[in-house]
């Protein structure tokens, strides 16, 4: 089963819908926050920063998305 990515299509604005559940983000996105500023919605909560390097995933707790860091294992406790 794959998993839905963070290839939402654009709004005529230029940002891209956040209706993925699980956005897959690269090192160069962090400091991780929630909501990202590419995303239409990206004043739907207040800004919260993720620690996502130590598991290499992370849940937001406002709207539940989860993130996942490219290259790390998600959920890893190591």
């Amino acid at each position: 089963m794959s998993e839905p990515r963070d290839d939402s299509p654009e709004r005529p604005n230029g940002k891209a819908n956040n209706t993925q559940r699980v956005i897959e983000v690269s090192e160069s996105d962090l400091p991780l926050h929630c909501p990202m500023p590419q995303h239409a919605d990206w004043s739907a909560h207040p800004r919260v920063y993720l620690p996502i390097e130590v598991r290499g995933d992370a849940l937001c707790p406002y709207c539940g998305t989860l993130y996942r860091l490219k290259g790390k294992p998600g959920g890893s406790r190591h």
